[in-house]
């Protein structure tokens, strides 16, 4: 019964974390919120996992050029990511597609973590 209630401990303290994560997003009200958040979004043409937002490379700076000019002109986040994915391929995003062979990216971990629950729920009840 004592694993039973630590573990709903922790299943609450996920949610509550999960949740203020999805609430502490920037707020897309000014301009430079919005360059800063996309810029975290996108990858460094020339460089190996880091976004543009913390890249000091001459393709980062022009992509970052670039986010700025077209946030400037009214475009919308989608449209803003859109354009740079037909500019420099699917691999300019840090996060993996929600298409194709991408979901798998996103449905592997979750399935993982419902195992683990599911494991530990039938363990707490043999016990």
């Amino acid at each position: 019964m004592k694993i039973l209630k630590s573990f709903t401990l922790w299943c609450v303290v996920f949610v509550l974390v999960a949740g203020a994560a999805v609430l502490v997003r920037p707020s897309g009200s000014s301009e430079a919120a919005r360059i800063a958040h996309l810029e975290t979004l996108v990858r460094c043409p020339s460089c190996d996992d880091l976004s543009v937002a913390v890249s000091n490379a001459t393709s980062a700076i022009a992509v970052r050029h670039e986010i700025s000019t077209k946030v400037h002109e009214g475009r919308s986040d989608d449209e803003i990511l859109t354009s740079l994915e037909a500019a420099y391929g699917t691999s300019i995003l840090l996060s993996p597609p929600t298409s194709g062979l991408g979901v798998l990216l996103w449905v592997v971990p979750l399935l993982g973590v419902l195992l683990l629950v599911a494991s530990a729920v039938r363990l707490a009840r043999r016990r």
